[in-house]
């Protein structure tokens, strides 16, 4: 079953998740094996905004656990967390990606609510690095999308889901992510 988890940085907790650095790291070690795509959000000035994660784990409780127990999260670097299933319409993951790290990344957000039988998969594009629809716990409803993808600008990242199917589209510069070497 996987799962998209964005952790939404609180203002002014960059001391904190410094800190937590290496308890952070230890702790996502522990996932690799079931990362689909992960990596920073940040602003145009490289200011860290949050923290995503895609990955496949057993249940809705196991997806709670990896978000609740992320020490970052038990410290209270978060402002909130978004934590859906999801469904790799595309069926690889970051590292597979033919087209190596964009020069320019993004996460593209978009939210409604259809039934997930009335829900048309986003078509698949050579920039799209991962995508898929975000759902609820039951797979029946879709609350949503979320694409990583390279790009040449927001506006172009934004282009990716069509404005007059989403209540709100949200876009954030992101990147590759993952223990640095």
């Amino acid at each position: 079953m996987e799962f998209f988890c964005y952790h939404r940085d609180r203002p002014g907790s960059m001391p904190l998740r410094n800190h937590l650095l290496e308890q952070h790291w230890s702790y996502m070690d522990q996932f690799d094996a079931t990362m689909i795509a992960r990596g920073p959000t940040f602003t145009d000035n490289e200011m860290l905004t949050g923290s995503v994660h895609i990955l496949d784990l057993p249940d809705p409780g196991a997806a709670r656990s990896f978000v609740f127990d992320e020490p970052g999260y038990q410290a209270g670097a978060y402002r909130d967390v978004l934590l859906r299933r999801w469904r790799n319409s595309v069926g690889r993951t970051m590292w597979d990606f033919r087209g190596g790290q964009p020069d320019e990344s993004y996460l593209v957000l978009g939210f409604t609510l259809k039934p997930a039988a009335d829900y048309d998969e986003l078509p698949i594009r050579d920039e799209v690095i991962v995508s898929g629809p975000l759902l609820s716990d039951d797979g029946s409803w879709v609350l949503g999308a979320a694409v990583l993808l390279g790009a040449t600008g927001a506006d172009v990242a934004r282009a990716v889901l069509p404005a007059d199917q989403y209540t709100g589209i949200e876009v954030h510069r992101w990147r590759f992510g993952g223990r640095p070497s």
